[in-house]
């Protein structure tokens, strides 16, 4: 009897879960024109943005079209990116568009990249925020050396699920009505 009971219990409990609200895909197009690649990471001159996704907001998939200027001896494969949540040590990803080429000037870089699919997505922390940094893999000596022209990026992410009020208050109300009938049908013991 109390098997059935347990069994019962644990049904309500994955309906509740199933109630929660949906994870809603969603994409953050960014407009990188005119942005200066300045030092190494951490480099308090460096470009930082922060935009709010909302809680454990998970990254899926980056896709670029952007057009770079790396001033000599600065290369475009210097010119990077990383995205991680608000705290640096977190993970994330350094991402370079011009990975290759080794040469100043400047040339259009265009692609995408499914994280998913490479085991490189990730979540930003509990505040919600993810941190973009622009900067150079090498310290050349210029200030700045080189420049995100023109172009977008567009970062593909999930809100994470949250369960809506009804469902706790359905789970509750579930879990109530199933101890009452637990406690009635306790069998007497003398």
């Amino acid at each position: 009897m109390m098997k059935k009971y347990l069994s019962r219990w644990s049904l309500a409990l994955a309906a509740a879960a199933s109630i929660a609200m949906p994870a809603s895909a969603e994409v953050l197009t960014l407009d990188v024109s005119g942005i200066n690649s300045q030092d190494v990471i951490g480099s308090a001159a460096n470009t930082v943005l922060n935009v709010n996704l909302g809680a454990l907001a998970h990254i899926n998939s980056l896709s670029w079209q952007v057009n770079l200027e790396a001033y000599n001896p600065s290369w475009l494969s210097d010119l990077q990116l990383s995205l991680s949540g608000s705290q640096t040590s977190s993970a994330g990803l350094l991402f370079a568009p011009g990975a290759g080429s080794d040469f100043a000037g400047s040339l259009s870089f265009t692609g995408s990249i499914d994280l998913l699919d490479q085991g490189l997505d990730f979540s930003v922390g509990a505040d919600g925020v993810l941190r973009l940094e622009f900067s150079e893999a090498a310290s050349d000596g210029l200030s700045p050396d080189g420049r995100w022209q023109s172009g977008r990026l567009a970062i593909d992410w999930t809100a994470a699920a949250v369960p809506e009020p009804a469902s706790y208050a359905l789970l509750g109300l579930g879990l109530l009505l199933l101890g009452k009938r637990l406690r009635r049908d306790r069998p007497a013991i003398l």
